[in-house]
C-alpha cells in the first residue's frame, strides 16, 4: 500500500492525520523541502510536489530506488518541523540543524555512489 507523503508527516509533527487544518502550511513547507532535495540529487529530475495527501512516497520515488527512503522521510520531517513550529530552545535547534546538515551530506553521498541505470 503507498504511503501519503502528506498524511506520513503529520504524526511526526504530533498532528492526526484526520486533521486537516494545517494542511495548507504542510503542503507548502513540503513542496519547499522537495525542492531542496531536488537540489541534493535526490528523487526525480524535476522538482516533485504534492497538492494534497493523495501524493506517495511511490510517486515520489519513480525510479523504485528506495535506498533512501528512511533518510528521505527523516529530513523531510526534521526540515517541515523547523519550518513549521521550529523548536524554541536554542540547544535543540542547533542539534536539529546539525543533524538536518548531516543527513544533507549522507543523501548526497548516497546519490553518488548510486549506480547509473
Amino acid at each position: 500500500m503507498a504511503q501519503s507523503i502528506l498524511d506520513s508527516i503529520k504524526p511526526l509533527l504530533g498532528i492526526q492525520a484526520s486533521d486537516t487544518s494545517f494542511d495548507t502550511n504542510l503542503i507548502v513547507h513540503i513542496n519547499s523541502v522537495f525542492m531542496v532535495l531536488n537540489q541534493l540529487g535526490v528523487g526525480p529530475d524535476t522538482v516533485f510536489s504534492i497538492l494534497d495527501n493523495t501524493a506517495t512516497w511511490d510517486d515520489f520515488l519513480t525510479d523504485g530506488d528506495e535506498s533512501y527512503l528512511a533518510l528521505t522521510k527523516s529530513y523531510m520531517m526534521l526540515k517541515v518541523q523547523m519550518l513549521f513550529d521550529p523548536p524554541t530552545s536554542g540547544i535543540v535547534s542547533g542539534s536539529t540543524e546539525r543533524l538536518i546538515t548531516e543527513m544533507e551530506s549522507r543523501l548526497v553521498t548516497q546519490n553518488e555512489t548510486r549506480p547509473v541505470v
